[in-house]
């Protein structure tokens, strides 16, 4: 590499290295050093407490819970999304009119705002007024009118969170997919037609599923990693989570009162909580990998 290309691959790449080690790598390593520590209100701890803060976390009835939350909200939204957003793909994938006009329909919310999109179904689709849409459709069928948002038993709130995510995320995976769709070599399709495979479930189970499998594999693990991150709607949609169950609120929802809640803004706990996080993040991550490489 010559003096001249060594300059501009830094100068371009350069600002992101910055920008990675200022807002990614320091704080994720400030954070682990701040685990150790009792820093309560502030970021300069000096009385070390070991593995208190884990311990104190671990142990801890509401992070268990919320562990518990992204189960229910993972095993809600992953599959969901993954048949889905295929579905929709492959639908996709067959359209010869105006394709760039009906992928950027179903990309578009992906651009939105998850504040913005949790409060419109809050406020709006999921109101529980006679006028909320949800209601109104409900109408249409004979129906009584439902506190979405406000009712625990049945804990109707989860068709606000779910939908609202399902809403937000679907365009993305499907542009996954459809990327994924495309690299597929067209010779397959006619060597199983020659085959005799039919057009329709023989050949997407031994041609186009097998081709989608590292697709697959990065849908899934961006969906665990998403549904673990999960924050906006459950913060905007039920608030701080008063008068609904524990398993209400998600990690990083309890990470957040307990890191800057009002309850004395334990950084030191916080910062262990976010570990033991990143660690059931990274642990998911590469059991699905393995999962679907065996599957290979």
């Amino acid at each position: 590499m010559t003096r001249r290309s060594a300059l501009a691959f830094w100068l371009f790449v350069g600002p992101f290295v910055v920008g990675l080690l200022l807002f990614t790598v320091v704080p994720i390593g400030w954070s682990a050093y701040l685990s150790f520590f009792d820093a309560r209100g502030t970021v300069t701890p000096s009385e070390f407490v070991g593995l208190a803060n884990y311990v104190d976390t671990l142990t801890d009835r509401a992070f268990l819970d919320s562990l518990g939350t992204f189960t229910v909200f993972a095993a809600l939204v992953v599959p969901t999304t993954v048949s889905l957003s295929l579905g929709l793909a492959l639908l996709v994938d067959k359209v010869r009119v105006a394709r760039a006009f009906v992928r950027s329909v179903f990309f578009l919310p992906f651009a939105c705002s998850y504040v913005v999109a949790s409060l419109v179904w809050k406020m709006s689709l999921f109101s529980g007024l006679d006028t909320g849409v949800a209601n109104t459709v409900l109408g249409w069928f004979g129906g009584d009118p439902r506190a979405w948002v406000g009712t625990v038993d049945p804990p109707l709130y989860w068709v606000v969170l779910t939908s609202a995510r399902l809403w937000l995320q679907l365009g993305f995976y499907m542009i996954l997919f459809l990327a994924a769709l495309q690299r597929i070599p067209r010779h397959l399709y006619d060597a199983a037609a020659v085959d005799g495979a039919t057009p329709g479930w023989q050949t997407f189970r031994h041609v186009t599923l097998p081709g989608l499998r590292g697709a697959m594999v990065a849908v899934v693990a961006l969906n665990l990693i998403n549904a673990y991150q999960a924050f906006d709607e459950f913060y905007n949609i039920l608030g701080d989570a008063r008068g609904y169950p524990p398993f209400a609120r998600p990690p990083l929802v309890y990470l957040y009162y307990t890191s800057l809640g009002s309850g004395g803004q334990d950084l030191g706990r916080g910062s262990a909580g976010a570990v033991v996080l990143a660690l059931v993040i990274a642990l998911a991550t590469l059991l699905s990998g393995r999962l679907f490489r065996r599957r290979a």
